[in-house]
């Protein structure tokens, strides 16, 4: 129980920065109507994948395997198979920016091969979220001052302080995905620009005040 006037109020943080990350999918296939041929093209189209990502060293922060898929075609009617396909996803994670744009067109230029990103967002451990949350807490406190200052009194202590919740919003992007199929001629280059990123954060304070001045 706390004795003496009390102001509770809200302090907000709003921060656009640039994105720190992006992450884009790679999905490598295949199809043949024998299993074992199309289980081998896709090793080897997997294989490719990640021989090229191994040349663009530290630019590449994660890969990750997603989604492995094989099933089988089977006919209109009844169970024949006639055709196996296979697919496998590999998720990205690129900090450099200025080989985003090439890297993920030399994947696409892979014989079927599939691109599809990026998508933009800071990451986890950003100090824009510490920096946002050490926003709002002062922008409380300067409110807290504010209204004690209109009644002629002053903050003297806090008594309590919760997190309203923090939120990164991401204003991403999704490239068209890029399919390979043709031989290739000259390189081809393409220029992205990366999205900003927004975060929020909000806190909820409550000030014990001095006795207000209300002649």
């Amino acid at each position: 129980m706390v004795d003496g006037p009390v102001v509770t109020v809200r302090g907000e943080a709003y921060r656009e920065v640039a994105p720190e990350i992006a992450r884009f999918a790679v999905t490598a296939m295949a199809r043949d109507k024998d299993r074992e041929v199309t289980l081998t093209r896709l090793a080897e189209r997997a294989a490719a994948i990640r021989v090229l990502l191994d040349g663009y060293g530290p630019a590449v922060d994660r890969r990750e395997t997603g989604e492995l898929r094989v099933r089988p075609e089977l006919k209109r009617s009844g169970e024949r198979v006639v055709a196996y396909h296979g697919s496998m996803t590999t998720t990205v994670t690129v900090s450099d920016f200025a080989v985003l744009g090439e890297l993920m067109l030399r994947l696409a230029d892979q014989d079927q091969v599939s691109v599809a990103g990026p998508w933009w967002s800071l990451r986890p451990d950003s100090p824009v979220h510490r920096e946002a949350r050490q926003a709002a807490i002062t922008e409380a406190l300067d409110r807290a001052r504010e209204y004690a200052e209109a009644l002629g009194a002053r903050v003297t202590g806090l008594i309590e302080l919760s997190d309203s919740g923090m939120a990164a919003q991401p204003m991403t992007f999704r490239a068209a995905g890029f399919a390979a199929g043709k031989e290739a001629g000259p390189s081809p280059e393409i220029d992205l620009d990366p999205q900003q990123q927004t975060v929020q954060a909000a806190v909820e304070a409550r000030f014990a005040i001095s006795e207000p001045v209300l002649d």
